[in-house]
């Protein structure tokens, strides 16, 4: 899967462009829930399982117009930026349509921030209103206390408010102007409470909602999402209406979303992942969201299901990994599941077999993408040959055009080769908001988004993700691709997962080193790793540090963060410090 062009490849470009009988849509996200509602009104379009709440297409567009009016009600003006910091809850979705009615900006808030990256988030993007979740329960207790944390930042949200309108006037954030929390219990006397917003609305009529609706345009911004910023500050992607209903049409249209159909989605709703694939695939097919839990549990998942028969999961490797390994697994039925979507990391070859084969899902697809391009680019396809749907990330998305260059000199390389995977069409963001340079060092002058992964394209057209452009180890001049002695690692029985890396060599510039999380009971030591890949992959590749974990460092969205795991393992072996950021 890597390497240099192969003999057996011919000299066509690494180029394909996505046609598709099935045209762009021309609508806002508004629009959409208006027309499904239309359509389908009595169908349910959204269960919370943790809330005990359902909705019926019609219901959540009545609801959601009612939190519209509320947000007209506190002065949301178009483009006006309104946050969301929460876990999975119908609130957020109800918040994600409410702001597309009327124009505002959504601002997906991570809820694993702490003070210095909220304020960040919030600075950066001059957001003026606020909807938080009170505090993240687990077992009970507290875990993290959403409201506490914004009250380090502005205290003032402790005191009784200075008009009827609650505005605050805060020194630290003076953006801010509302606060709405989702815990009547937990809010502050700044802070609007959840419930109260049905009082606001009864004093904006329908007509003034739809007088602002038909103001709004397709390609008006109304997302920003924050990168991970493992590079520096986190940088806010600005996505429209076209860029993020048009790609949950057509991931929802790459697994044959039929309407109707149920889809359990227990990734997070603040990123691309839950509510673009998840919520606008599912509201742009007139099928069925369901949310098990407000985070991840895999029994809750599994739960989820088989209750509500669903006929399709969401997941990155590492939850699949926790459903497949719980031990109450084989007492679920999930017969009910065909297809359903593996994404946000590297999946595994050997994890997708057991998805296939355990989980009932024959018509899982793999979806690749990146933020930037809100997000998929390329899906595996549920017709394609078994080989091509576990080793790669399929192909080309309708609408859409894909590069592999050499990232060097900015060339297209030759079928067969490795380079970095560059996009553009519909789905480019608009770029980083407030952040020109930024936007120009990833979107080039023909409009290419650079993805900064490396990846190979075969002749027919089937891409590979061979790993990211800072992940790539050189060893001796070597170029060593993590993702190819993961997927070998993989086929050991002991081994759950693995993630590969480099750290610094003084003789050979980077030395291999994993990090390997066992199979539950099993036992292996460090020789045994290298012994079992001496003779069966170059002695080149062979892992010299080997530290054996429970978990990864991940990002909420469940993307391991290798860099971490670098500067631990190189801390720990007392190498000198490496220069990535990954």
């Amino acid at each position: 899967m890597t390497g240099p062009a192969s003999a057996n490849h011919s000299h066509q470009p690494s180029y394909v462009s996505g046609t598709s009988d099935r045209p762009l849509l021309g609508l806002t996200i508004g629009d959409c829930l208006d027309a499904a509602a239309s359509d389908c009104p009595d169908r349910e379009a959204l269960v919370s399982c943790h809330q005990n709440l359902r909705y019926t297409y019609a219901e959540l567009r009545a609801e959601a117009d009612r939190i519209a009016r509320a947000l007209l009600a506190l002065g949301v003006e178009r483009g006006d930026r309104v946050g969301i910091w929460s876990l999975n809850c119908a609130e957020w979705a109800l918040t994600q349509l409410a702001t597309a009615k009327i124009g505002a900006i959504l601002v997906d808030l991570n809820p694993s921030y702490r003070a210095h990256e909220l304020e960040h988030a919030l600075t950066q993007s001059g957001l003026s209103v606020l909807v938080l979740q009170g505090a993240y329960r687990a077992s009970g207790e507290i875990k993290s206390h959403y409201v506490d944390i914004l009250c380090q930042l502005a205290p003032e949200l402790r005191d009784v408010p200075i008009d009827e309108q609650r505005r605050l006037d805060c020194a630290s954030l003076p953006r801010l102007r509302q606060v709405v929390c989702l815990d009547p219990e937990l809010a502050t006397p700044g802070m609007w409470h959840w419930n109260e917003l049905a009082t606001l609305a009864d004093g904006i009529s329908a007509e003034r909602l739809a007088k602002r609706q038909a103001e709004l345009q397709f390609d008006d911004p109304i997302n920003i999402q924050y990168t991970s910023g493992t590079t520096g500050a986190p940088k806010g992607v600005t996505l429209t209406h076209h860029n993020i209903l048009n790609n949950g049409y057509f991931v929802g249209g790459g697994m044959n979303l039929h309407p109707g159909e149920r889809v359990v989605i227990p990734v997070p709703l603040y990123h691309c992942f839950g509510m673009v694939m998840g919520n606008l695939a599912c509201l742009s097919h007139r099928a069925t969201a369901i949310y098990p839990n407000d985070g991840f549990d895999p029994e809750a998942t599994l739960r989820a299901v088989e209750a509500e028969r669903a006929q399709a999961l969401y997941g990155v490797p590492t939850m699949f990994i926790a459903e497949l390994e719980h031990p109450e697994f084989a007492r679920f039925d999930l017969s009910s599941l065909r297809t359903g979507i593996m994404a946000g990391s590297n999946c595994p070859i050997e994890v997708m077999k057991r998805v296939i084969e355990r989980m009932h899902m024959q018509d899982v697809t793999i979806a690749y993408g990146m933020t930037e391009t809100s997000p998929v680019s390329l899906q595996t396809r549920p017709d394609a040959p078994l080989a091509k749907r576990v080793a790669t990330v399929g192909t080309i998305h309708p609408h859409l055009e894909v590069k592999i260059v050499d990232p060097a000199s900015d060339q297209v390389v030759p079928r067969g080769t490795s380079g970095e995977l560059c996009t553009r069409g519909y789905s480019v963001m608009l770029g980083y908001w407030d952040n020109d340079a930024a936007t120009h060092q990833s979107i080039d002058a023909q409009g290419w988004m650079h993805s900064g992964d490396l990846a190979m394209m075969d002749d027919d057209g089937f891409v590979a993700i061979t790993g990211r452009i800072k992940d790539m180890i050189i060893r001796g001049g070597e170029n060593l691709y993590p993702r190819e002695i993961e997927e070998f690692l993989y086929t050991h029985p002991a081994i759950s997962d693995a993630q590969v890396f480099g750290v610094p060599d003084h003789r050979y510039g980077e030395a291999v080193a994993v990090w390997v999380r066992l199979v539950e009971g099993a036992e292996l030591d460090e020789e045994a790793i290298r012994d079992y890949c001496r003779d069966r992959i170059d002695h080149h590749k062979i892992p010299r540090y080997v530290r054996f974990v429970d978990e990864f460092p991940m990002t909420v969205s469940g993307k391991v963060q290798k860099f971490r795991m670098r500067q631990a393992t190189s801390h720990e072996l007392g190498l000198e410090s490496p220069s990535d950021t990954a």
